[in-house]
């Protein structure tokens, strides 16, 4: 039994289950993870594997990598389970996890404390965030950790060297697969210059395995792309266009956006900032030179990504990797010395930031109930447990604040990020809720009954078409702005309900019939929050 209390790497991935897995199938499908859902259906169903599309279009936007990890999980378990089709960003983001984990033992941190590191990555906001919803981020920059990972064996010359450089070189191009080169630009490059400053290159018989990884990645990193460029150049031209100049000039934010990057952390917010303070906390850690190194890998990343105009919070996913390992110092510290702090304002930041914490415990179940008490019926054992948990873990966080253990307030702060995901995510079914909410599959009944096939008026919705399940025709032509009528005498059709159908002179001689509507919104429609871009009015479209 003391062995497995003991036994960091299971009580890590433990924890990491909890915080991933727990009701990964509730809060609803966004419009980065429609367009990924659809494209790996589209190559299951249509075979599109290397051509890839979005509603039978072209759509060469984005690497394939997590595309056919999602494809090859909707095959196991059907496109129809949103659990299914997350569990491959759940299973990517455990490989980030565990991958830092190992790093951070790789920079001669003790066992305990890159297992703290570990827990710090995986209950900040952002990474548990990204690691249950299926977007291309965690993908590229796990896999860049565990180039990095082996990497930092070849640069420290440890054993075979060989198998050290394909494998950085494989999980290089898998990175460069998924998102293209954003992760060596973010994570990989942040990293190099921080290890020069602090550990300083050694490159005598070296140079070939570098040049190896380099060259290994991009073989595979370019391999899509070059043969999409060979296969549809006119279409991957148009594509590279678009995309190029998103960089410049498509959601520019200014140079100092970032600059409040360590609240991404979420609840470790506090610790974060004391811990890029250098002044403060150089002679307070048991390993300068490593918190020098992550230091300075943390902000190299938010300087780098300053520098694009291009700019979203989103963004910020590589910067929290460091960033974890870097506020483990701070933790640590405060694990070894807390009871010996004797200056109040130091010791008093220590007892507002883990004291809020405590507070929050009592607020949150207080809150939810006040929130949904006449629509408790059902959601009873999720409100107890949460409510039992949560003070529980407050009266922990106190006591131990106040006889200053500080690894019990540690181990505290970390089961309140998994009480909440754990009982507090099935809430969003109670607070997130439109009385008026509409799917898209209830017109593939609507077809049935009319007998005929549907089409999309102006453009497609990717959550729509998501919902609906199968790819929908848009009938407006881009490039001629006309509308390309189907050949059928009578057609359903999707429209905005702002779209006036009856008006244009495309449908003259048609009558047109509103028979129902679509409408994917988790809030009503009163809502300031309500995306009319989530609505479609049916209409069934007869030739007169």
């Amino acid at each position: 039994m003391s062995k497995l209390i003991h036994n960091y790497t299971f009580w890590l991935f433990t924890v990491a289950c909890l915080m991933l897995f727990s009701h990964l199938d509730v809060i609803e499908v966004n419009i980065m993870e429609a367009r990924n859902f659809i494209t790996a259906r589209e190559m299951a169903i249509n075979n599109h594997w290397i051509l890839t599309t979005i509603n039978d279009l072209p759509r060469y936007e984005k690497p394939p990598m997590p595309t056919w990890l999602t494809a090859i999980s909707g095959i196991i378990f059907g496109f129809d389970s949103l659990y299914g089709m997350r569990l491959p960003v759940v299973l990517i983001t455990l490989l980030l996890v565990f991958g830092t984990f190992k790093l951070s033992e790789k920079l001669g941190l003790s066992k305990k404390q890159s297992f703290h590191n570990g827990l710090i990555l995986i209950t900040s906001f952002y990474i548990y965030f990204a690691g249950r919803d299926n977007q291309w981020d965690m993908y590229t920059h796990s896999f860049m950790m565990i180039c990095i990972l082996f990497l930092w064996e070849v640069l420290n010359e440890t054993k075979k060297p060989l198998f050290n450089v394909l494998m950085a070189g494989l999980f290089f191009g898998f990175s460069f697969l998924s998102k293209g080169p954003i992760s060596v630009y973010a994570l990989l490059l942040p990293f190099l210059i921080a290890y020069g400053f602090t550990y300083k290159f050694q490159l005598k018989n070296k140079k070939l395995y570098l040049i190896l990884i380099l060259v290994l990645g991009i073989v595979i990193g370019l391999s899509w792309p070059l043969y999409v460029k060979w296969a549809d150049p006119a279409t991957y031209l148009k594509v590279t266009k678009i995309e190029s100049s998103r960089w410049g000039n498509y959601n520019t934010r200014p140079f100092y956006y970032y600059w409040s990057f360590f609240t991404q952390s979420g609840i470790w917010t506090v610790p974060a900032f004391i811990a890029l303070i250098y002044p403060y906390l150089k002679n307070k850690v048991s390993n300068l030179k490593a918190y020098q190194f992550t230091l300075i890998w943390t902000l190299a990343a938010v300087v780098l990504l300053s520098i694009v105009p291009e700019k979203k919070s989103r963004y910020l996913l590589p910067v929290l990797i460091p960033m974890a390992l870097n506020t483990g110092f701070y933790i640590e510290y405060l694990i070894n010395n807390f009871k010996n702090i004797s200056l109040k304002k130091e010791k008093g930041i220590v007892y507002f930031a883990f004291g809020l914490i405590g507070i929050i415990c009592i607020a949150i179940p207080i809150g939810i109930f006040i929130r949904v008490k006449n629509d408790i019926a059902g959601f009873e054992f999720w409100l107890i447990a949460l409510t039992v948990s949560l003070l529980t873990i407050g009266y922990i966080l106190f006591t131990n604040l106040r006889s200053k253990n500080f690894i019990k307030v540690f181990y505290a702060v970390i089961a309140v990020q998994v009480v909440v995901v754990v009982f507090g995510i099935p809430f969003t079914k109670l607070i997130l809720k439109n009385p008026d909410y509409a799917s898209a599959k209830a017109i593939r009944e609507k077809e049935k009954s009319f007998g005929v096939r549907t089409y999309e008026l102006n453009a497609f919705t990717p959550e729509i078409i998501w919902d609906y399940g199968f790819s929908i025709l848009i009938l407006l032509n881009e490039e001629t702005n006309k509308l390309n009528l189907p050949a059928e005498s009578k057609f359903g059709l999707l429209a905005l309900e702002t779209d006036t159908i009856t008006s244009k002179k495309e449908f003259q001689n048609y009558n047109v019939k509103k028979v129902s509507n679509i409408d994917l919104n988790h809030v009503p429609t009163d809502s300031k929050k309500h995306n009319d871009r989530l609505t479609r009015t049916f209409y069934i479209v007869t030739k007169k």
